[in-house]
């Protein structure tokens, strides 16, 4: 692995406010083979304090202040190497401190904020695709080690001693209990026994060794430890959000510790899901899972979300990991994770949250990982046993109703926790699905309106399946379709589909029967095939 190095340069034109304050970029991981030195050539709309990526040119850090000896030990410690520049014929040392105003502070704060959230930098932090960097942390491991065969899916966990409770092994047992025989086969689990208090790490990890002994003979457990030696001081740190020191402490330290299991995890698996040590499965959630990934083949994401609740049941591509990790490591004083996860999908361009329903895992724990505070939260979309996420095969989308803003066709499709609108619909409008193939199908349901908009339902319509497909002027089209059914208070489902129709279904078409003042949600469409005998 070759060396990365961090370049400090700086420049103060095109802006105004610049003549009279210092003005500094520090690059991060630059490959020393490059030739040359690629500086961030843009500047912010008041002088800041960047740490700016060299591979993409893109910030991927601000401060109000120049980082402490501290933070340069801490990057050093990470394989990152520094080199000082100069300033307007001053030369500064890592110690040295810069002669802000106040005024100039209050503005550096105020860039700073506005500077995570811009969106100006999305396509160039999206074109660190191939950076594959890791962080230098040598881990101990307490239980199992890696198998040379890359698996689908990595579930990682990070845990410290709690004041009250511990839900780890329950979370573990889930995991285990909730996959069948051929889903195992394509996990790994892997825990980070982040505390260090090294006695408590040593005696949870005989728990399950004792308790888990088979799966982590078979490689789909391992437990590490990332040593305190290589943590920054987490003491001192900023108080954003007005937040007591405890628990900045205690959220700053967290962001680093997954940062470190996901820089562990980065070449385990093709898919890493983040998940909580205190939460329980459903019920072939890795089925469930591989249906939805399956489903998004040729669509652009970076987070798929299976729980709305904070960091649980995040699922990322592993090539995505090392970049997360350095992500969360530049701003781990900053925000809690889960802020920061929302951050990362955003600047990676995916904009709007991907969200299934229902989710596929439940917040378990009563009492929090912080000061063993109580925590109640509950994810009401969760269900356990019932859990079955449609199949919804590959087609072309029509429709004919008049399509408000952003809410088109195909978000009555996907799986996702979003939807189609459409103004007012008149007898005869219609929403058409077209199959990219001739399909076996055994049951559709199809819901419209929502909880908080429930007149918006479709009041009189009915279900269609067609087959001999033709060719318009506005795309493809059934030329014979049958009625299966009609909506009654908006929705309609219908079982056995296969032995009430004599041919393969090459289109569904829902058929407006009567006009209608109100607007038409249609909150979702779900198909399954009927799978072929063995």
């Amino acid at each position: 692995m070759h060396k990365a190095t961090l370049e400090l340069s700086h420049f103060h034109k095109g802006c105004g406010k610049c003549k009279r304050m210092k003005c500094f970029i520090l690059g991060s991981p630059q490959d020393t083979r490059a030739e040359g030195s690629r500086v961030l050539e843009d500047h912010l709309e008041i002088n800041q304090m960047i740490i700016c990526c060299q591979l993409c040119s893109v910030p991927i850090c601000n401060t109000n202040r120049r980082p402490s000896s501290k933070t340069f030990s801490f990057l050093r410690k990470l394989n990152w190497p520094l080199v000082s520049a100069e300033c307007d014929a001053e030369s500064f040392s890592t110690t040295a401190s810069l002669p802000y105003t106040e005024e100039d502070k209050r503005q550096l704060r105020e860039a700073s904020m506005h500077q995570l959230n811009s969106e100006r930098y999305v396509p160039t932090f999206k074109d660190l695709s191939n950076f594959t960097g890791t962080i230098n942390v040598t881990f101990r491991y307490l239980a199992g080690s890696p198998l040379a065969r890359k698996k689908y899916l990595t579930i990682g966990l990070s845990s410290v001693k709690r004041k009250r409770g511990n839900y780890l092994l329950e979370t573990i047992k889930s995991i285990f209990d909730q996959s069948s025989y051929e889903e195992l086969k394509e996990i790994v689990v892997v825990v980070h026994l982040a505390d260090f208090d090294l006695a408590w790490c040593e005696c949870l990890v005989q728990d399950i060794s004792r308790k888990f002994a088979h799966h982590i003979i078979a490689g789909r457990l391992l437990v590490i430890h990332a040593p305190e030696e290589y943590y920054p001081a987490l003491d001192g740190l900023k108080r954003n959000y007005n937040d007591p020191e405890d628990r900045v402490r205690f959220r700053s330290k967290q962001n680093i510790d997954y940062a470190f299991l996901l820089s562990f995890c980065s070449n385990l698996s093709d898919y890493y899901m983040m998940l909580e040590d205190d939460v329980r499965c459903a019920k072939n959630f890795l089925t469930a899972m591989k249906k939805v990934i399956t489903s998004r083949e040729g669509s652009y994401w970076v987070t798929l979300e299976f729980s709305k609740l904070g960091y649980i049941g995040k699922l990322y591509h592993s090539h995505d990991l090392p970049r997360l990790a350095h992500f969360l490591l530049m701003f781990y004083q900053e925000m809690p994770c889960d802020w920061l996860l929302i951050h990362f999908r955003g600047l990676l361009a995916q904009k709007d949250v991907i969200r299934f329903k229902p989710s596929l895992f439940q917040h378990m724990g009563y009492y929090s990982s912080y000061k063993g505070a109580e925590n109640k939260l509950k994810d009401d979309d969760f269900e356990e046993d019932s859990f079955d996420i449609p199949d919804n095969p590959s087609a072309n989308l029509y429709t004919n109703i008049n399509v408000f803003e952003n809410y088109d066709t195909s978000k009555a499709y996907s799986s996702g926790d979003e939807y189609f609108w459409g103004k007012s619909p008149s007898t005869g409008d219609f929403f058409l699905i077209v199959f990219d193939k001739s399909t076996k199908i055994n049951r559709i349901k199809i819901v419209t309106g929502t909880d908080d908009r429930q007149n918006d339902i479709l009041h009189h319509g009915a279900l269609e399946v067609g087959e001999k497909i033709v060719g318009t002027k506005k795309g493809k089209q059934c030329s014979a379709f049958i009625t299966l059914g009609e909506f009654k208070n908006g929705n309609i489902e219908v079982l056995d589909v296969e032995h009430k129709i004599s041919f393969d279904i090459e289109c569904v078409r829902i058929v407006v029967t009567a006009s209608q003042k109100e607007w038409l949600i249609i909150r979702s469409i779900s198909l399954w095939t009927t799978q072929p005998s063995n």
